[in-house]
Formats: C-alpha cells, structure tokens, sequence
C-alpha cells in the first residue's frame, strides 16, 4: 500500500512539471524515504486533493472540490464528476440539480445538508463537458477510498447510473440496483437517480422518494 501513495506522488510531481513546462527532466535516483505517505487524517487529504496535478483537468480547473459538509457524517453523497457550474462557483449545491439534492436530503432524509458529506468521484470538472475517462477516474479513486476509511458512513449514495458502475466496476443495469441496499464493507450502498436526470425526468420523483425512504430506514 505505501509503494502505492508512494507512486502517485511521483506521479504527481511529473504532472507539475509538465504543467510548468518542463518536456524533459535528467534522469534520477527515487529516495523512497522523502516521498508523501498516506495522509493521517481528512484535513490533510483535502489539502492534498487541493493541490493534486494527476491528470490534465488540474490544467482547466478552476479549483479540485474536496468535499463539502460533516466529516463524521452518518450519510456521504457521491456524484461522479464537478459539473461547470460547481466549479465556477465552489458551491457544491449550485444550479438546479444541486437544489433539488439539497431538497431531497432536508425535506425526505430530514437531515441538514451541513451534516452529510458530499463528494465527487473525479474532483475537478471536465474539459469542455466532455466525458470523463476512466485513467481520470483511475487518477481520483485513491482519494474517495481514503475519504471513506476517514469518514465511515453508514450509508453510502451513490447518484446515477455513472457513479454506480465506476464505484462498482461493474455494468449492471441500472434499474436492477435503483434503490437497493448494497453491502459494501461495513457500510450500506445505495444507488439513486441522479438530481439532473430527475429534472429531465419528473414523473420519476415519486420512485425517487421511495428510494430516500430506503435510505432512511438505514440510519
């Protein structure tokens, strides 16, 4: 596990230099010893994600979104990917869908949203609204795998079809997941429709209120 945040360190320090400019560095000898080992605490993984040049979004972005919201929480919410308008504005419930989310966890879950823990998947938004890669998603999975350990949630969100099938690694047909209560480890996993797509779709508010019902009864 340590040679593994010991590559990804090294990685990330390439991927500043080319950002900086650098097409070619002399070659080096690797002292293990000086390089980043795994964070000890959540506060100073968010410092990392903030900083982190894995991949090229670093380059496009205009900050990587960490997480928003209680670091102890009973509930953490995981979307896929920044969308353009969270990271224009570092508001993780900006524009429509980010409302009806909110809406969601306060009027269904009876929660404040303060005290759940949103995330992303990939923490920084795509180039042009393309789609995400996977060596993108490869890049960030470290870092939700440590928020979980660091957070341990009871239950585990996971919104749409995109989040399910990256986290899982899997290609399930989405309805035969919706609103099940997945084992995952020592937390429970639930895959719901995705806020964008509910406002694309309305008539499917009532199914997704079952599913919030799932939720609760977890907690």
């Amino acid at each position: 596990m340590k040679e593994s945040y010991q590559n990804l360190a090294l990685l990330q320090n390439l991927y500043r230099l080319k950002a900086m400019g650098f097409t070619y560095i002399d070659p080096f000898t690797l002292n293990k010893e000086s390089l980043h080992v795994r964070p000890q605490n959540i506060q100073e993984l968010h410092k990392e994600i903030a900083s982190c040049h894995l991949c090229d979004l670093s380059k496009s972005r205009t900050q990587a979104m960490q997480g928003y919201g209680n670091t102890n929480a009973d509930i953490m919410i995981i979307d896929f990917n920044v969308s353009q308008i969270q990271d224009s504005t570092n508001n993780y419930f900006s524009g429509r869908s980010g409302e009806i989310l909110q809406k969601m966890v306060e009027n269904v879950l009876q929660i404040p949203i303060e005290q759940t823990y949103y995330t992303h998947m990939i923490k920084c938004k795509t180039l042009h609204n393309n789609t995400s890669s996977k060596s993108e998603y490869d890049s960030c999975k470290n870092y939700l795998y440590q928020q979980i350990d660091f957070i341990q949630p009871k239950v585990i969100i996971l919104l749409g079809e995109q989040s399910y099938n990256s986290f899982m690694g899997e290609e399930n047909p989405f309805e035969n997941v919706r609103g099940h209560i997945i084992n995952f480890k020592n937390h429970k996993l639930v895959p719901i429709y995705h806020p964008q797509y509910l406002l694309r779709n309305p008539e499917l508010k009532k199914v997704a209120l079952n599913d919030l019902k799932v939720i609760k009864s977890c907690l």
